[in-house]
């Protein structure tokens, strides 16, 4: 087995992993770089021609692990995309999403750098259109959770449950599942127990070789059940001031982990009566995929549908799906929550609604998902005195928030209960999805601590079993 690592290699973003095993060519994901420092990796032609892979294994549908294939089919890859049924279900969603935003943002470029008379650093044009997402829809091979499925002779693949968003999952390659199996498994991203909606992590115990993401490797996330105070303080000072409360949010989970928690406070009266919008098509025909798919979701979440307090829907939650609608929410004079894409503010409705607020000290700008390094979410966290967006610098006065609980994502203390379930520990282990310095204390760490033979690998490093 012969293993390249495409993407997420000392950085979060653009996870793809290509695999040669017994014969067959894998590729693990094929993610969208989100960084600004790696934006030109997304317009580089691929290390492997697509027409020479024979399957794509897909974990999850968040971007920056399957923001590429339209980009993949458009190039030549033709062969079925194998993923767990809710992510066959999310997958066109979320990629004629992004093709759309890809057209519209390169059309909105050209025409105000020829108002400007500049050049821009990217093309503008868009990395794919929708015509490439439609044809990635058609490739879709829906394979349930811990099914066995045969690649080829020697070769079979089965995914498990990741607990990240709805239908993530971990997948164990194994080669020769005959005798002396080789065992490897891609965690995917890795989510945290007892979170609201979906399944927790589930564990697993023989592996040869395991690729770990290590997105929160270095820190331990704040206590998840402190979530709905923390949530109502931060709303109730908010609109005591007059302002308005923005939450940028990634469609696929955290729209919908914050339905069920704003639910629970306005049922219990514990936040002001407002209006709340869910400004974002796709993260309301997401939310339509969750309640397809009750396979997927957690014991606590079903029982909440059986007694008729649906988490997505309660007093005051609008649903926002035209632009006219959207552009309404700026004229309100009172106190509201907007909840709108992209949870990195790279693109999307957020960016409008932050023209109007961020500015306004009375206004809170809450983050609730992780942030990039290069992106306009992490510039705002960091606090400078503007920033810039639409091509020009805004005063930053809003106040700005950030809850670490929310997080999708498995803290240090998650990914070492998920690692730690192997019997007998990996032979080697990859760390990947992580910046630089928290993916090398983690390293250090599990090195120390746990005598692994930890690898960090480099972007296109090639390691062979």
């Amino acid at each position: 087995m012969e293993i390249h690592f495409l993407g997420a290699a000392q950085q979060v973003t653009g996870s793809c992993y290509f695999i040669k095993v017994a014969g067959l060519r894998l590729l693990v994901d094929c993610g969208l770089y989100q960084e600004r420092a790696f934006l030109e990796r997304n317009w580089a032609p691929f290390p492997i021609p697509p027409e020479s892979i024979d399957f794509v294994l897909l974990t999850h549908t968040h971007l920056d692990h399957s923001g590429l294939l339209p980009k993949l089919a458009r190039e030549g890859y033709r062969n079925p995309i194998l993923m767990t049924p809710a992510t066959g279900d999310l997958l066109p969603i979320v990629l004629i999403d992004a093709a759309e935003l890809q057209e519209e943002d390169a059309a909105y470029k050209k025409k105000r750098h020829k108002n400007e008379g500049r050049r821009s650093r990217y093309p503008e044009v868009p990395l794919y259109r929708v015509k490439d997402a439609e044809k990635v829809t058609r490739l879709i091979k829906p394979i349930p959770y811990e099914k066995s499925t045969v690649l080829g002779p020697d070769v079979s693949v089965r995914f498990h449950e990741a607990g990240h968003i709805l239908g993530s999952a971990a997948i164990e390659v194994i080669a020769h599942p005959g005798k002396d199996p080789f065992r490897m498994v891609f965690s995917g991203d890795l989510g945290q127990w007892d979170k609201a909606l979906i399944r927790d992590p589930a564990l697993l115990e023989r592996a040869q070789a395991v690729v770990m993401e290590s997105t929160y490797g270095d820190r331990d996330h704040e206590d998840p059940a402190d979530i709905e105070t923390r949530l109502s303080q931060i709303i109730t000072e908010t609109v005591r001031g007059g302002g308005n409360i923005l939450i940028p949010v990634f469609a696929v989970e955290r729209a919908q982990e914050l339905m069920f928690h704003l639910s629970r406070l306005v049922r219990k009266n514990l936040i002001p009566s407002m209006p709340i919008f869910l400004d974002s098509p796709m993260a309301t025909d997401v939310t339509d995929v969750f309640l397809r798919h009750p396979e997927c979701l957690d014991r606590e979440t079903l029982d909440l549908f059986r007694s008729g307090q649906s988490p997505f829907q309660f007093p005051g939650l609008k649903y926002v799906r035209s632009r006219e609608d959207s552009k309404e929410i700026n004229g309100l004079r009172t106190p509201h929550i907007v909840m709108a894409g992209s949870g990195m503010c790279t693109g999307g409705r957020i960016k409008h609604h932050l023209v109007n607020n961020i500015g306004r000290a009375e206004s809170t700008i809450l983050f609730v998902g992780y942030q990039a390094e290069g992106t306009l979410g992490r510039q705002i966290i960091e606090r400078p005195p503007q920033v810039r967006i639409f091509g020009q610098q805004r005063l930053l006065r809003a106040r700005v928030e950030q809850m670490q609980s929310f997080s999708g994502h498995a803290d240090r203390r998650a990914l070492l209960r998920w690692l730690d379930h192997f019997q007998p520990p990996p032979s080697t282990l990859f760390l990947t999805h992580g910046e630089k310095k928290v993916i090398h204390r983690l390293a250090e760490s599990l090195g120390l601590e746990r005598d692994l033979d930890v690898v960090v690998p480099g972007y296109r490093d090639t390691h062979t079993f």
